[in-house]
């Protein structure tokens, strides 16, 4: 009996949600239609408030209602998670309300949903890059926001997946043996990033990759290539002379000088 009376409540609960839904659609009040919508967007129940904001965005064009409509759209499609929408409307209500309350919001939301749809690292980064941009202007829009440390702290995050696929791609030539395209791939990830977090790897990667093109070098090539590769160990175990891979290091540099010194024993033709 309890649970036949609290069916019977729920859905008569749900036919009065869809009937008072059905009303709003109907009703040619465009007040109380802008009410529902509200409602509805604080509940949330974005399937309901959705359609009645699309209507009334073309309802309420050149009137007072046209700017809250605006940004509850916009707001919609973020609360759905419909980022690739959400940007696009939240930065055109940041455009064409400059001077709206909620201009500085939809500015940093607009941005936020490129952080949203940056992808892992591997895949294509112009929704990263997109956003780091967009939080910068942003920053130089509203240089008093109280959103600047949430700005930087977003920005960081999206160079380091940056600094991420840099390097993977680098690494990716020394994986596959293309030994020249990596030293010179791993000089230009260090040249981007001096500061980066792989900087010991990079230096070490470059030593390694040396070695070998200098391994597997024609004779006439051979002498420059070493001195080259010996050049990077220098470099690698300046910078870090407490490296746990300088063992490594110096394996390397005592094979660098074997072929050296059997090459300059080797008799001129």
């Amino acid at each position: 009996m309890r649970i036949s009376l609290f069916l019977s409540v729920v859905v008569a609960l749900l036919l009065g949600s869809c009937s008072e839904f059905s009303k709003a659609v109907k009703s040619t009040d465009v007040q109380y239609k802008y009410r529902m919508a509200v409602q509805y967007m604080e509940e949330p129940d974005y399937d309901r408030a959705m359609p009645l904001l699309e209507e009334l965005l073309s309802l309420t064009r050149g009137d007072t209602l046209y700017e809250p409509v605006s940004y509850y759209y916009a707001m919609g499609y973020f609360g759905m998670k419909d980022y690739i929408m959400a940007s696009y409307y939240l930065g055109n209500f940041a455009k064409t309300f400059r001077n709206s309350e909620h201009a500085e919001e939809c500015t940093f939301l607009a941005a936020f949903c490129h952080y949203k749809e940056s992808p892992e690292y591997e895949l294509d980064q112009r929704d990263t890059h997109a956003a780091i941009d967009k939080l910068e202007l942003f920053m130089v829009r509203y240089p008093e926001t109280t959103l600047k440390d949430s700005c930087n702290a977003l920005i960081d995050e999206l160079r380091l997946k940056l600094e991420k696929k840099d390097y993977a791609g680098a690494q990716q030539y020394l994986r596959t043996r293309y030994y020249r395209s990596a030293s010179e791939a791993l000089r230009g990830f260090l040249r981007s990033w001096p500061n980066s977090t792989y900087r010991e790897d990079a230096l070490f990667s470059i030593l390694q990759a040396d070695h070998d093109l200098a391994q597997n070098s024609v004779e006439s090539k051979k002498k420059e290539r070493i001195e080259t590769a010996i050049a990077s160990f220098n470099t690698f175990a300046d910078a870090f002379p407490n490296s746990t891979r300088l063992p490594e290091a110096r394996a390397l540099l005592r094979d660098l000088t074997s072929q050296q010194n059997r090459s300059q024993r080797r008799p001129t033709p």
